[in-house]
């Protein structure tokens, strides 16, 4: 079992409420390298500013497009403060370069307990 550091930058604070509050039981990211190592039983460490909420990793999946990812998953579980799938999309290409990434990555998703 590994910890790993996950940032949330302060302007997406919502989505560290969201988690903490167990709203949000479903973290997702464009499928890097670094994100690529997190495996099932790790800890993740959502830091945002001098604020910190560890998690247990219960299961990661992929995907290669968020069509394909929201055929299985609820939205709501991955981001509970918006209203459709459309919503989600523009908050994840509001991330810089998240649109390429996505397209040439997919998405990586970890189940939290």
């Amino acid at each position: 079992m590994k910890k790993h550091s996950l940032k949330i930058r302060q302007v997406d604070k919502v989505f560290f409420g969201a988690i903490k509050e167990g709203r949000k039981t479903i973290e997702s990211r464009a499928a890097i390298n670094a994100y690529r190592k997190i495996k099932e039983g790790d800890i993740l460490v959502f830091v945002c500013g001098n604020e910190k909420l560890e998690k247990k990793v219960k299961k990661v999946e992929y995907y290669k497009t968020i069509e394909e990812m929201t055929k299985t998953i609820d939205f709501k579980k991955i981001m509970p403060f918006v209203d459709s799938i459309e919503q989600m999309k523009k908050v994840y290409f509001s991330f810089p370069d998240y649109r390429e990434k996505i397209d040439k990555l997919g998405l990586i998703v970890f189940r939290l307990k």
